[in-house]
């Protein structure tokens, strides 16, 4: 590495901590653009801290461009994090790296993480990475969230469930079952996604509505 390639490297690294979110988009993309070993944990550390979306979203891309072993063991580390903005980033960057190796490092606390945004990152970031053989389980776990917060909350659950597929079934079929017309009510209209990809979750929901208030179950 050159004293020029050095400066640049610094000047990004400086950069990453600006006041001005344009600057610290720049340096994001700068970053993955010519990656180097040192900007991994910079990076990492940024995405816990970040305020902006757009820019949260550069700083995993940039990771993403870093040989794997490099950013994989560093980001794993930030899933125990007591910062619920560096868990739900680091599940989301996990979700891009869409490496099975973290499989393991996704527990059940992440998937029914007090905050809304970890839990969402940790349902998308699980149906992924998920070993075959292991999507009922997963769907188990998955269910004990029916019902849970509003209509977006609620709408990446489903689509976390849909993806696993017919494995879901059995789960939903003990929810429907339970006595908690939220919960019956969600899981109603997942079923109906399940059929109908096609069908809109506030459709299906208004539908699992009427059917839970009239004392019926799914089909």
């Amino acid at each position: 590495m050159t004293m020029t390639d050095q400066d640049a490297g610094g000047r990004v690294l400086r950069a990453l901590e600006d006041g001005d979110p344009s600057v610290r988009l720049k340096a994001a993309l700068a970053a993955g653009t010519a990656p180097e070993p040192r900007f991994v944990g910079p990076l990492v550390e940024r995405c816990a801290v970040e305020p902006e979306f757009f820019v949260r979203d550069m700083l995993t891309w940039a990771l993403t461009r870093h040989p794997v072993d490099l950013t994989l063991p560093r980001v794993l580390r930030e899933l125990g994090s007591a910062r619920a903005r560096a868990r739900s980033q680091a599940l989301h960057t996990l979700s891009k790296l869409g490496d099975r190796r973290a499989w393991p490092a996704i527990t059940r606390g992440h998937l029914t993480d007090g905050d809304d945004e970890v839990a969402r990152a940790a349902w998308r970031t699980a149906v992924l990475l998920v070993p075959d053989g292991g999507e009922a389980d997963l769907a188990a776990v998955l269910a004990t969230q029916l019902g849970r917060g509003g209509r977006e909350t609620r709408l990446s659950l489903s689509r976390a469930l849909i993806e696993l597929g017919d494995a879901i079934l059995p789960a939903l079929d003990a929810a429907e079952a339970g006595p908690d017309p939220r919960v019956r009510t969600h899981a109603l209209a997942t079923r109906r996604l399940l059929r109908d990809p096609d069908a809109g979750f506030g459709y299906a929901i208004e539908e699992a509505k009427r059917v839970v208030a009239l004392g019926g179950a799914g089909t």
